[in-house]
């Protein structure tokens, strides 16, 4: 078979979810914090150009990251927030110009726990932790049953405004993933102790959602493959997620892996050279038939196909490829191998290449992104002051007082 053929009939094939939608080819721009809404939980119009590029850039499906369901617990003040009071006719938009060319363009429904921004919220989590820098106080039984109604009512408002699908965050250290790690939850209740108890939140949370929006509309998880912190998620309770998550109506499964917890090792640390997640993919693949979708290190488009070959992976997930060329995924589909050029820093700070890439972001939605020249620390001094500012916009807008 030609190169080209290969090319066709991996990477431009369309692929039937479970609901009945069908994505129409198998690379995703996986959720980023793009930090682009308006301090108040809006979108703005840099946020819908900057989807609005990835569509036109030919990918399947777009997610959007960290999109809250609760305003009291975001990750950013920068974040989209799914809540009634919130500016309807942006997310109209939004949702309308992301999803031209038969792209698909999901909110990622998350709230951030214990890793809640400090400035603007009082985190919590599954459980009341002190653990070196972290702290954060537990959720009450009461609170922990208000997330289901909480989850459906802002994949209601997705569904209503237009997006074509919802992702639910279970990952990446998040409210949900706390729940999966015996790290963060010590509950006694129903909702910890065994993997199938610390997993119980998240099937009713889909089950609501899914009663909520219907037998056809697309409902995604991200969960960790491994939180990468000694004492969290193993390898092997979360294939048991797997199959938890194998009976109920999810119709696209993304893995990843790593924590945004303090001290947590990233991703790649430990990983060969390429995808990341590739390994634990294929042995997901023997518990499920739920299409399954790979984030986490694919650099160059032999790797997409090569992944998508071996038959354990659905979908490509691709996210700094995407910010350094909105345009990858049109390469790749018509057999354009080219690698995107990634930026190399030398030492760079914590949180450093997170800003650098934020500021390239905002510079596409602006349609500035080929001026882009950018020094990491001008990104950072940006990045902060930005989020500084709409920390104001968030607690007016919000009603939180200090």
């Amino acid at each position: 078979m030609t190169n080209s053929a290969i090319f066709e009939n991996l990477l431009n094939h369309s692929l039937q979810l479970p609901c009945g939608a069908v994505i129409k080819n198998r690379l995703v721009k996986s959720a980023m914090s793009d930090s682009l809404a308006d301090g108040e939980g809006n979108a703005t119009n840099a946020q819908v150009r900057l989807y609005e590029r990835w569509a036109e850039g030919g990918v399947g499906l777009s997610i959007i990251g960290e999109v809250q369901v609760d305003h009291r617990y975001p990750e950013k003040p920068g974040n989209l927030v799914l809540e009634k009071g919130i500016d309807l006719d942006m997310l109209r938009t939004l949702a309308s110009r992301a999803s031209i060319n038969g792209a698909h363009i999901w909110p990622q429904l998350g709230h951030a726990g214990g890793l809640s921004h400090l400035p603007i919220s009082k985190p919590k989590g599954p459980s009341a932790l002190n653990l070196d820098n972290f702290e954060c106080a537990g959720m009450s039984d009461v609170e922990v049953s208000q997330l289901p109604e909480i989850y459906a009512k802002a994949a209601m408002i997705a569904k209503d405004v237009g997006f074509t699908g919802i992702q639910i965050h279970a990952g990446h250290g998040f409210l949900l993933s706390q729940f999966l790690s015996p790290l963060f939850n010590h509950r006694q209740d129903k909702y910890g102790g065994s993997i199938v108890a610390r997993c119980k939140i998240i099937v009713e949370i889909i089950d609501k959602v899914r009663d909520a929006v219907g037998d056809s509309f697309p409902i995604g998880i991200k969960i960790n493959s491994t939180d990468q912190l000694e004492g969290g998620l193993t390898q092997e309770d979360a294939l048991e997620v797997i199959r938890i998550l194998d009976n109920t109506s999810i119709d696209l499964i993304e893995l990843s892996g790593g924590s945004y917890f303090p001290g947590a090792k990233p991703s790649s640390e430990g990983a060969s050279n390429g995808p990341y997640f590739i390994e634990f993919a294929a042995k997901a693949r023997c518990l499920t038939l739920i299409p399954l979708m790979v984030t986490g290190g694919f650099k160059t488009c032999d790797q997409a196909v090569e992944s998508l070959g071996t038959g354990a992976v659905d979908f490509v997930g691709l996210a700094r490829a995407l910010v350094i060329n909105p345009n990858i995924a049109n390469d790749w589909l018509t057999g354009t191998n080219n690698e995107p050029d990634f930026p190399k820093f030398k030492a760079p700070p914590s949180g450093g290449i997170t800003a650098w890439y934020t500021m390239l972001l905002s510079a596409i939605g602006s349609d500035n992104d080929g001026d882009f020249n950018i020094e990491l620390s001008s990104a950072i001094h940006h990045y902060e002051s930005r989020d500084y500012a709409r920390c104001a916009q968030w607690k007016e807008k919000f009603s939180i007082n200090e």
